[in-house]
């Protein structure tokens, strides 16, 4: 059977440890290869790498940076399928939406292209008598990242592209159920010619993650996944004095008034709700359907909801894949009973879903709830399957009520045609991303991504400005050269004059 490695100073390496864990075909149920889970000193041989490349890298000039991150573009648009056939073959999504996530992490690698522009300083002449003063943004060293099984490949572009062309190195932590994405992730950077040792990849589990959150080398981490993991890493990193930027769950609402278009929030719903299985930090869980279109709203959304195609991500149609383990099937099945049990009308049951030619897949079919209550247990939590509630509120203010009481505030959309009540919305709603008429509020990849509440642990989101900003930090220069006209010393504090 296949084994998966690691990448560490330019190429594969098997690792000192010999702990494996298995990957899986979600779609047929089996394990497809072995992955190598890094010891703590494994993780110290690639954060040595980084440190070994990182004078020479932050020493690189920022057209050379630039060039190499062009040419992995390149690289990325001509093994885009590649890339998304790795995805749905360890993940289950289908192989449209892998090719999408592949795209979206290109975006980043684009507006990493312009880091000479994004990393200029500023210049003030004459601050005082023949005083001036400049700034410089200057990279923090060894840098890390850590990320979850849902975006393979795009959530690692979110912070690599964008740390390298700052002139830091890299270690990656990508998640041990999907790893193989990552790893052709290196060996593309490679061939654009990035030298040795500034992009490191080790799998693992959590020795693998406290490893690099405590190794005295590594600067800053950033780190996608669930809330409670996003705790963990922040307090445990900001401890040992590093920078943290630790994105967490969501549990992301979609509001639809009483004058919105309900064929086009239907589509909407079902689209952030079932897309990738429910399986994204920006999928839809919740409608917030105010009165007194809830049972129309209802209805639009389940017979959607029955027609979805759901199949092995690589057969032609298949609109849904499988979930990506066996246990995290089981899972999402435990919440919809806990659902039922609660009282909620489960009008959708996709529990026995069952795929030919694929008995042994971990296939979930769609479910939808309807009067749902806040204190229940699959409104509370963070599902990430194929799950979507309706929560019925009788006005526009109790609405907003409800999404501002919920602790994650990653992504909301509202749908409406109603401009002044979507400004209203806009400002009043606490979360980190909004979307009007737009189901999945995914900013572009020159404006930041992130959350607030327990979706945040940090003050920094990731890539756009505040990327460059994360992955930097400020150096002010203040000059004058001697006038020899002038002599002896001044003990009076600076005035500026």
């Amino acid at each position: 059977m296949k084994t998966i490695g690691h990448w560490v100073n330019g190429k594969p390496w098997e690792g000192q440890n010999t702990r494996e864990g298995d990957v899986f075909d979600p779609a047929v149920g089996g394990v497809q290869a072995r992955v190598r889970f890094a010891s703590e000193a494994d993780v110290a041989c690639a954060v040595d790498a980084a440190r070994a490349a990182l004078p020479a890298w932050r020493a690189t000039p920022l057209a050379q940076r630039s060039r190499i991150l062009f040419a992995f573009r390149e690289l990325l648009e001509r093994h885009r399928d590649d890339l998304a056939a790795c995805i749905t073959r360890e993940h289950g999504k289908v192989l449209n939406d892998a090719s999408g996530e592949v795209a979206r992490g290109q975006d980043v690698v684009d507006f990493a292209c312009g880091a000479p522009q994004l990393l200029k300083g500023t210049h003030s002449e004459s601050v005082s008598s023949q005083v001036d003063v400049h700034s410089v943004r200057q990279p923090l060293g060894v840098v890390a990242g850590i990320t979850p099984f849902n975006f393979p490949a795009m959530v690692p572009m979110w912070m690599f592209p964008v740390a390298i062309a700052c002139g830091n190195t890299f270690v990656l932590k990508p998640s041990e159920r999907d790893p193989s994405a990552p790893l052709l992730l290196a060996e593309l950077l490679g061939k654009a010619g990035l030298p040795d040792g500034v992009f490191n990849v080790v799998n693992g589990d959590r020795i693998a993650v406290d490893a690099l959150l405590s190794h005295p080398e590594v600067a800053g981490v950033s780190f996608v996944g669930s809330t409670p993991v996003a705790r963990h890493v922040y307090q445990t990193a900001a401890s040992h004095g590093k920078r943290v930027q630790a994105l967490g769950g969501a549990k992301n609402h979609m509001v639809v008034l009483p004058d919105a278009d309900l064929d086009v929030a239907a589509d909407a719903a079902v689209s952030a709700a079932y897309g990738s299985a429910g399986e994204r930090c920006m999928a839809i869980s919740v409608v917030v359907a105010v009165e007194p279109i809830a049972d129309t709203l209802v209805e639009r959304i389940a017979e959607r909801a029955r027609r979805l195609r759901v199949d092995d991500g690589r057969s032609e149609g298949a609109e849904m894949g499988p979930l990506v383990t066996r246990e995290h099937r089981d899972r999402v099945a435990g919440y919809v009973e806990r659902g039922v049990d609660e009282g909620a009308s489960l009008v959708v049951d996709g529990r026995a879903l069952e795929v030919t030619d694929r008995p042994d897949g971990f296939f979930f079919g769609p479910c939808l709830f309807d009067h749902v209550a806040t204190g229940m247990e699959i409104y509370r939590d963070e599902i990430f399957g194929p799950v979507l509630s309706v929560v019925r509120a009788g006005s526009y203010d109790e609405a907003l009520a409800i999404v501002n009481s919920n602790p994650c505030g990653n992504g909301v959309a509202l749908f409406t045609r109603d401009g002044g009540a979507a400004r209203r919305f806009e400002v009043e709603v606490e979360a980190g991303m909004v979307g009007i008429n737009v189901p999945i509020p995914v900013p572009v990849a020159y404006y930041s991504f992130g959350g607030w509440g327990e979706s945040l642990f940090g003050d920094t989101h990731v890539h756009g400005t505040e990327g460059i900003h994360f992955y930097t930090r400020g150096k002010v220069v203040t000059t004058r050269w001697a006038d020899p006209t002038l002599r002896g010393p001044d003990l009076g504090f600076p005035r500026n004059e």
